[in-house]
């Protein structure tokens, strides 16, 4: 398989557009390039249940974020604040950003 990482970072702001979360909005937390994908906040809850511990002394039921596929996400644009796909630009001082593509402007601040 081709090692082309997907240009989601930690604390962007995504939306989901396939499966049971469809249309939540979230913020990425983690992101696990090696198997595509990533964890993001308030999206993809799951019920865990849990022996008491001794970081966990009471136990019972945990709910917790699950990891979802990056297919199933599309970043959202700080400026326009719609769903968009992301390209990449050189600036004149050298550095690479992500830019959006419905709006052209640059997404990394």
């Amino acid at each position: 398989m081709r090692n082309k990482y997907p240009k989601i970072k930690k604390q962007d702001k995504i939306i989901v557009i396939a499966g049971k979360e469809k249309g939540k909005i979230g913020t990425v937390l983690k992101v696990d390039y090696e198997k595509m994908r990533l964890i993001a906040e308030k999206i993809n809850m799951v019920k865990k249940h849990a022996r008491p511990s001794a970081k966990n002394a009471q136990g019972g039921i945990i709910e917790k974020e699950a990891p979802i596929h990056f297919s199933n996400v599309m970043i959202v644009c700080n400026k326009c604040a719609e769903p968009t796909r992301i390209g990449k630009r050189i600036l004149e001082d050298g550095t690479k950003v992500r830019v959006c593509r419905k709006c052209n402007e640059p997404m990394d601040e």
